[in-house]
């Protein structure tokens, strides 16, 4: 059923029914059904959401994400004069990587880390880095989901991660929910971070870790840039300088 979004995603991600069905932990047969128009149980919806990282309405309408994905290609080289700011991210997907996966050591490990909370911590180290250096860090793209920000092509980059064997992408239960955790098998190459990228880095993992999925997506919540941005709509760097008390990391005069 050609017309099907399920169908749709999966021939974009050039996986068959078998692998599909494989990686969601699902039979083909349950599989067909939902390509066949049936609605997913809850718990099949969530997996078929965050496999290709859309929201549940996508799969409950059958409507393709709005917002289009993004080609994973090298950063290029920024043109602009110095003294202006950059306003698109410049996405660099190996330092993304890196970076992942220096958080993964430093605190993948702690029960309350999973995906929701990964989402959040890349966000505020983006956003607060460029907030008190006006620069970018990883300068990935981000959009403004229910739960909060969300990086573009962050299922992607991590399947193409797994599938390498710089990562393991584990579904654990955290209480009485369904978590996934994502867990580093390769050390991180941090020859690509400078000394205060690395204070930074550090600094936003002690802040931030140790709250709740919950917690940090209410905190998320609070920040103009996630405020200002329309649902579903990419969230704008340069709104860190209209931040409140609650969520600037920056001292003004």
């Amino acid at each position: 059923m050609e017309s099907n979004v399920i169908v749709r995603l999966r021939k974009a991600e050039n996986l068959s029914q078998e692998e599909l069905a494989k990686r969601l932990g699902i039979s083909r047969q349950t599989l067909l059904k939902y390509e066949n128009g049936e609605k997913p149980s809850t718990r099949n919806l969530k997996k078929i959401a965050d496999f290709f990282d859309v929201a549940y309405d996508n799969i409950l309408d059958n409507k393709m994400p709005v917002v289009p994905s993004y080609n994973i290609v090298p950063a290029e080289k920024n043109e602009a004069k110095p003294d202006l700011r950059i306003n698109i991210p410049q996405e660099n997907i190996e330092k993304f990587k890196q970076v992942f996966l220096y958080i993964l050591t430093k605190v993948g490990a702690k029960p309350n880390v999973g995906q929701t909370v990964l989402y959040k911590l890349l966000y505020f180290i983006d956003f607060d880095y460029y907030e008190l250096y006006e620069e970018q860090l990883m300068g990935l793209k981000y959009i403004k989901n229910t739960y909060g920000p969300t990086p573009v092509d962050f299922a992607k980059i991590t399947r193409q991660m797994a599938e390498s064997g710089e990562i393991e992408i584990v579904k654990s239960k955290y209480f009485s929910r369904e978590q996934t955790k994502y867990l580093p098998i390769k050390n991180p190459d941090l020859s690509l971070l400078s000394a205060q990228e690395f204070a930074h880095l550090n600094k936003e993992l002690d802040r931030l870790s140790d709250m709740s999925a919950k917690e940090i997506s209410d905190f998320s919540h609070k920040d103009i840039p996630w405020v200002g941005t329309e649902d579903k709509g990419i969230i704008e760097y340069e709104a860190v300088f209209y931040r409140n008390r609650d969520t600037s990391v920056r001292s003004y005069d």
